[in-house]
């Protein structure tokens, strides 16, 4: 966390109070891994971090400024996403390692981030704009720099014209974060985590590339 951290009255909060509000965020995410997200009260986060509720309305409004205040923390992590493709290669074996780098990043950021991913994903579809926004974030970072490498192609000749680098890195993206998002799921098909992440990566390189990678 950097800068200044206020509470909700606006006074700078001190080191301690600091570090209040980071374990009351810490608690809170913890929670969320096990408790419906609307089962979530102030009055248990307070406990589990061993304050009061009262201390946890001097930095939160409620329980969901509290886990938006998560999200956010989440998505700024999020982008870093697409430092998986900054400079990379997609030509021959190092256009499939850049693939399976994707893949595994992708895969990896959902796992360590699932439960607060889920409230974000329940809020978006129910249409609140601000956790659509969240979301949105996280993947734009990663579509952009995807479209940015198709047109990249393109203008090398190695993509066909007719291609729209925006539809296809979209349509990625929204692969990837379903399949994250459900990988245990594949468990129940028989699939395995080490058959699932060569066979994105060969999806997500035919998406970007229209072949097969050299391996």
């Amino acid at each position: 966390m950097t800068g200044q951290v206020r509470t909700v009255d606006g006074r700078v909060a001190g080191r301690r109070g600091q570090a209040t509000r980071q374990k009351l965020l810490e608690c809170l995410g913890d929670m969320l891994s096990s408790s419906p997200y609307r089962d979530v009260k102030v009055i248990d986060v307070a406990r589990r971090a061993g304050t009061s509720p009262a201390t946890f309305y001097q930095y939160f409004p409620d329980v969901e400024g509290a886990v938006l205040e998560i999200a956010e923390e989440m998505a700024a992590e999020g982008t870093s996403l697409a430092q998986l493709l900054e400079g990379r290669s997609w030509a021959g074996k190092a256009g499939w390692q850049t693939s399976q780098e994707l893949v595994d990043g992708f895969l990896d950021f959902w796992r360590r981030n699932d439960a607060i991913l889920r409230v974000v994903d329940l809020g978006a579809a129910e249409g609140d704009k601000r956790f659509y926004k969240i979301r949105m974030k996280v993947l734009n970072s990663v579509a952009n720099s995807l479209a940015a490498t198709v047109k990249d192609l393109q203008a090398k000749g190695r993509v066909d014209k007719d291609v729209n680098p925006a539809a296809v890195a979209g349509s990625l993206v929204t692969m990837l974060s379903a399949v994250a998002g459900h990988q245990k799921g594949f468990q129940t098909w028989g699939v395995k985590q080490a058959e699932l992440k060569p066979n994105l990566a060969l999806l997500v390189h035919l998406g970007v590339t229209g072949r097969k990678p050299t391996r």
